[in-house]
């Protein structure tokens, strides 16, 4: 961990995270100067999440009384890029691929969501982008990058002037092989930079320098489809960013040079755990597709590393979704298999499944009558029945307030609920499906816990990891709402439940390096493998990793490299990706190796491995390269222990709470909790952005980094 001192300036030089969620805001600023973390939420603004963004930093920076002078560095996770492909907000697209390959997208993969059960009902969903615009051009290059045929020069100028006439300005191009010489999709782009200079560009080569053409292809169009709208996106941030300052009442105006020379550092979060340089992010616009949700998964590591959990499940619960991912030996777990609703996306991106489980998701009946919960969600606006601002349906949080397990007011006050509204539309819910009140109540939270534990089952039991041993991290708003009845659900160890938990995510983008990966196709089996071009190959990746640290700041002594290479079974279909030796020559000890961490990792996932077993040699298909320039990180605070008194101490009333039954629970308040206390159940604990209701049955402790630990207690009244 680099410890970085700011220059001596007379600022304060203040770095700030801002995650933009479908509800709130979420912002933590650290100064680098006296080490001190301040947190804060504001309502998101969906038609212009820049107006939220500001406000965040507005707010702030006023709870510090400092002004835009102050801040050297903002971190942000954005959705953009996300929602828009959610919603199907594709552009209106083109595609230049090899004379011959016009149908690659109506091809596809064989592949049927939800199994070959549902496929009598299910249809091909639209190509995103049809074949009316997709146009090919003369050339070949083969498998090993050879050219076989010239690139048609005439005839790319022929489908550029295509594209120009009919005001298609959003063009991917990908070329059969160009993962192994981008040569001609280059001078492609050079043709369509002269005949149709307005088009927006993507070439594969730079996108994914990866084989199978159709999840390259499709990767390449959404980094293009994408494009326009988070470069303006960044624009109008940066734009803002460059010219804030807190007026002596607190209000924002323009003026030059308000951030200081040149304006903050600004970053996005990667969907790879790493961040990027708002400048380069306009160019693989691809790479932020899970910005957000990756910002808490990597929050989560940092937090259990410092506590001692190595094996961790993340479970970050915002208003409208729930996000789950596994954390291995302090790391995220990595994946080129992802997607983004129904695009196929091979960039290396932490393995998140996302479910519609949020504290805005509504309750409703099917037409059979039975009770279903989301994915649908209220959002911020309207929002939930008890937010007064014109919502329509009962929602998680209704459920919640009304069993009293939440307090009649979100953000320490600044938000009132309506606990009456919430009541109302509850009670008519219940009505239509002859229940009381509170069991109805109960049982929207019961579905939601259980639509939780199936998307933690994902990452885990279908990977090959058995969920009970794992303790988990629940954050963000509504993440430790439903903690104990995870625990019984899933059998886990335990659940840990960071300080500020709301905000875990905005405290994640202070703690990310920066993160390039690269890679490139080469097909070879472990018995003929060349291990100098294999070396020339991880040369040239390292090569480029580091020109992109370089443009990013960072010197080259700060630089550090990752190695990873994709293997399989000879005939197998898909890999597994395993680390290479980070350092060393590429000789047959690394190559064994890398063998014997690919045997292992297959053993893991699948159950067997084939180890010296010559009728099934393994093969290497892709290597890859990760560059990384490591960044200050914010220190965690410690905890002190109780000097005198009790945990009675912490107390700040009662409340009427149910949970199987009504109880008069002990209400704490979390900032007043200090390590070594304990909390029995039936009670609550209460902080600004999140709420912690402790089951009968259930105890929670807090340890020196005052994360509350809940755990089963068993009959003798210690955690089981």
């Amino acid at each position: 961990m680099p410890d970085v001192t700011p220059p001596d300036d007379g600022r304060r030089h203040v770095r700030i995270g801002v995650d933009t969620g479908g509800t709130f805001t979420d912002v933590v600023a650290f100064d680098e100067r006296t080490g001190v973390l301040t947190t804060t939420k504001t309502p998101s603004t969906p038609a212009d999440p820049a107006r939220g963004f500001m406000a965040g930093i507005d707010k702030i920076l006023g709870q510090l009384g400092g002004d835009g002078s102050d801040v050297a560095a903002v971190t942000h996770g954005t959705t953009v890029a996300t929602n828009d492909l959610l919603e199907d907000k594709v552009a209106h697209m083109g595609l230049v691929t090899t004379a011959g390959y016009r149908h690659v997208l109506e091809i596809a993969r064989q592949s049927v969501p939800d199994g070959y059960g549902n496929s009598y009902f299910w249809v091909k969903p639209d190509r995103i982008v049809p074949v009316d615009r997709v146009r090919e051009v003369a050339g070949r290059l083969d498998v090993d990058g050879t050219e076989v045929t010239p690139l048609d020069l005439d005839q790319a100028r022929a489908v550029a002037a295509w594209f120009r006439d009919r005001g298609i300005d959003t063009i991917g191009v990908c070329l059969l092989h160009s993962y192994a010489d981008s040569s001609h999709e280059e001078q492609l782009r050079d043709v369509l930079a002269e005949v149709h200079p307005d088009a927006v560009v993507s070439i594969s080569s730079e996108v994914l320098r990866e084989y199978r053409e159709y999840e390259r292809t499709v990767t390449t169009l959404v980094d293009a489809s994408v494009k326009p709208r988070v470069a303006a996106y960044i624009e109008s941030i940066r734009r803002r960013l460059d010219t804030y300052v807190s007026t002596e009442d607190g209000a924002p105006k323009a003026a030059d040079g308000a951030c200081g020379p040149g304006g903050p550092a600004f970053s996005i979060m990667k969907s790879n755990g790493g961040v990027i340089s708002a400048e380069e992010v306009v160019h693989q616009p691809i790479t932020t597709v899970l910005s957000g949700p990756a910002a808490g998964a990597l929050g989560a590591a940092v937090i259990a590393r410092e506590a001692g959990w190595d094996r961790l499940l993340t479970c970050d619960g915002g208003g409208t979704s729930t996000d789950v991912s596994v954390v291995l030996d302090g790391r995220p777990t990595l994946t080129t298999e992802g997607s983004v609703g129904r695009f196929p996306s091979k960039i290396p991106m932490i393995d998140i499944v996302t479910v519609g489980a949020g504290g805005g998701s509504i309750a409703w009946l099917s037409p059979e009558g039975t009770l279903k919960v989301g994915p649908r969600s209220a959002g911020a606006d309207p929002g939930p029945l008890c937010y007064g601002r014109g919502g329509t349906d009962p929602t998680i949080t209704d459920a919640h307030l009304v069993l009293g397990r939440i307090p009649p007011h979100l953000l320490g006050g600044e938000i009132p609920l309506d606990v009456d509204a919430a009541r109302t539309g509850i009670a008519d819910l219940a009505g239509r499906l002859d229940m009381d009140v509170e069991a109805c109540a109960r049982g929207i939270l019961e579905i939601s816990a259980f639509n939780q534990a199936n998307a933690i089952r994902q990452v885990t039991v279908r990977r090959g990891l058995d969920v009970r041993d794992f303790a988990m991290a629940a954050f963000g708003g509504s993440g430790p709402l439903l903690v104990c009845r995870l625990i019984d659900v899933l059998g886990l160890a335990a659940v840990v439940v960071p300080p500020d938990p709301g905000n875990l995510s905005a405290f994640g983008l202070l703690t990310v390096d920066v993160r390039n990966d690269y890679v490139q196709t080469a097909v070879a089996r472990d018995t003929d493998l060349d291990l100098a071009a294999v070396g020339a190959v991880y040369d040239d990746l390292r090569d480029r990793a580091a020109d992109a640290l370089v443009r990013e700041g960072f010197d080259q002594a700060d630089h550090v490299f990752e190695r990873t290479a994709d293997l399989r079974y000879d005939g197998q279909a898909f890999e597994v990706r395993v680390d290479a030796p980070a350092s060393g020559p590429v000789d047959a000890t690394f190559r064994d190796a890398v063998v014997e961490a690919f045997h292992d990792a297959h053993e893991q996932l699948y159950g067997y491995a084939y180890r010296d077993d010559p009728r099934h040699p393994v093969e290497w298909v892709n290597l890859r390269v990760t560059g990384v320039g490591p960044i200050t990180r914010p220190r965690l605070p410690r905890l002190d222990a109780r000097d005198d008194g009790t945990v009675a101490d912490a107390r700040s009333g009662t409340r009427r709470v149910h949970f199987t039954d009504w109880h008069e629970a002990p209400i704490y308040w979390r900032g007043d909790l200090r390590a070594g206390d304990v909390v029995d159940g039936p009670a609550v604990v209460e902080e600004f952005g999140s709420t912690i209701p402790v089951h009968d049955g259930f105890r929670a402790t807090v340890d020196e980094l005052g994360n509350i630990v809940v755990r089963v207690r068993d009959d003798s009244g210690e955690p089981a």
